[in-house]
């Protein structure tokens, strides 16, 4: 596979699908899935309670991806058109090397919460000498996962100062494998707590995931060569970055940036995005409000790496149920869910540099307002046609706004009475 596609945002809808079958083997299924949504009101009922509809995003991909020596054409499933041209366009930049990752073992932590135990010590070192009979009960209700390398792997015991008095939080350290690990990590917990109430004398409270996945952890690098960004952008970024680093609520939107492109791929597959946004916001919390990604100059380069928590599967849940995630995984050719989370990671990393470097050039909304203009031309009522003229008449007088577009739909119409008169 090549991901550098030249021109592919001129193609047309149909000429886009034919240009990813040359990279994948779409069925006609796939195709309706992508054209339609995917997703039917009856599928839709057995995913969630009281359903009375689906709602859609445009489904797009980012192109000029190379991962690990390892081209990716990345579904990304967002409604807004600077993230997936900005991604495609930080990965271009950073060709032909690209981006490089690596990651830890899947394990997510479920928590058993403790209360009312009087020998907090004895109870933490009870816990430890019966491990291997925890991880029997653990691990006995899921046979499955425990076949190909999963489980339970470790325990861990804190104790922490609340207001309602001290507590004994147990962390169990679970391999999920390819899962996203939630029901797999709460069945663990739930199937455990009995037996730990029995050997500390306490009584369980919440026994439940943590979003916090400090042990499932993804890295990503990519070097942006000075020839390709010039030295004013290097110096811009750097201050960007260090008035990220030094100001939380900077801090906040650069995240919220680097989140744009991580959302837009987690939702693509069908998995659990809100996980990911709260363990990704609060890790950068625990670093002291820091931004996920981190920039340098080596070499008269650009050096990125963003470091963050990623929680996400490629089986159970909507990944195999929402027929759209189905085709994106596909797409994306990934074969772990830690090959996944390092292939969103890459996409956050990307659009975190393309939106720096818009603001400390041209400034943001330019770029933002062209691709927007689209949807500018259809709020001021324009349909079909009239969308893609009025938009590329804002765009050439760089005037995008409601005001213009509607002026414009006039002159059209002024223009099609004259033409239709004349006749």
């Amino acid at each position: 596979m090549n991901s550098d596609i030249h021109g592919f945002y001129k193609l047309s809808i149909s000429e886009r699908i034919d240009e990813i079958k040359k990279h994948v083997q779409l069925t006609a299924d796939d195709v309706k899935a992508l054209e339609n949504g995917g997703l039917d009101v009856k599928t839709a009922d057995m995913m969630a309670e009281n359903v009375i509809g689906t709602t859609r995003l445009p489904v797009s991909v980012a192109t000029n991806f190379t991962i690990n020596k390892k081209d990716y054409i990345i579904p990304m499933a967002t409604e807004e058109p600077s993230v997936v041209a900005a991604a495609s366009n930080a990965a271009k930049l950073a060709r032909p090397e690209g981006f490089t990752t690596s990651s830890t073992d899947p394990i997510m932590i479920g928590q058993i919460q403790m209360v009312g135990i009087e020998d907090l010590k004895y109870a933490e070192k009870n816990i430890m000498v019966n491990v291997p009979s925890i991880k029997k009960i653990a691990n006995k209700n899921d046979s499955t996962l425990v076949k190909f390398g999963g489980g339970l792997k470790s325990i861990d015991t804190r104790v922490i100062d609340t207001e309602r008095g001290k507590m004994l939080i147990v962390h169990l350290n679970v391999d999920v494998r390819d899962a996203m690990g939630a029901n797999a990590v709460n069945t663990m917990c739930e199937a455990v707590a009995p037996y730990i109430e029995e050997i500390t004398g306490g009584k369980s409270k919440l026994r439940i995931i943590s979003n916090l996945a400090t042990k499932r952890m993804v890295r990503a690098r990519a070097a942006w060569k000075k020839e390709s960004i010039g030295a004013d952008v290097i110096d811009g970024i750097l201050d960007a970055y260090a008035f990220a680093k030094a100001d939380i609520y900077r801090c906040a939107t650069n995240n919220k940036g680097v989140m744009n492109g991580i959302d837009a791929v987690v939702i693509a597959t069908g998995n659990d995005f809100r996980a990911v946004e709260a363990g990704a916001h609060y890790y950068s919390a625990v670093n002291g409000c820091k931004p996920l990604v981190k920039y340098e100059e080596k070499n008269g380069n650009l050096i990125g790496t963003i470091e963050v928590p990623m929680a996400l599967g490629i089986v159970g849940g909507a990944t195999k149920t929402n027929p759209v995630a189905k085709v994106a995984l596909k797409i994306l050719g990934v074969k772990t869910s830690r090959e996944l989370g390092e292939v969103a990671a890459c996409v956050g990393l990307a659009n975190n540099f393309a939106a720096l470097r818009a603001m400390v050039t041209e400034g943001i909304q330019k770029g933002h307002m062209k691709l927007h203009a689209k949807n500018i031309a259809i709020t001021a009522g324009a349909k079909d046609t009239e969308v893609y003229i009025t938009a590329q008449k804002m765009v050439d007088e760089n005037n995008i706004s409601v005001s213009r577009a509607t002026e414009i739909l006039k002159e059209l119409k002024i223009e099609e009475a004259e033409k239709a008169g004349s006749e």
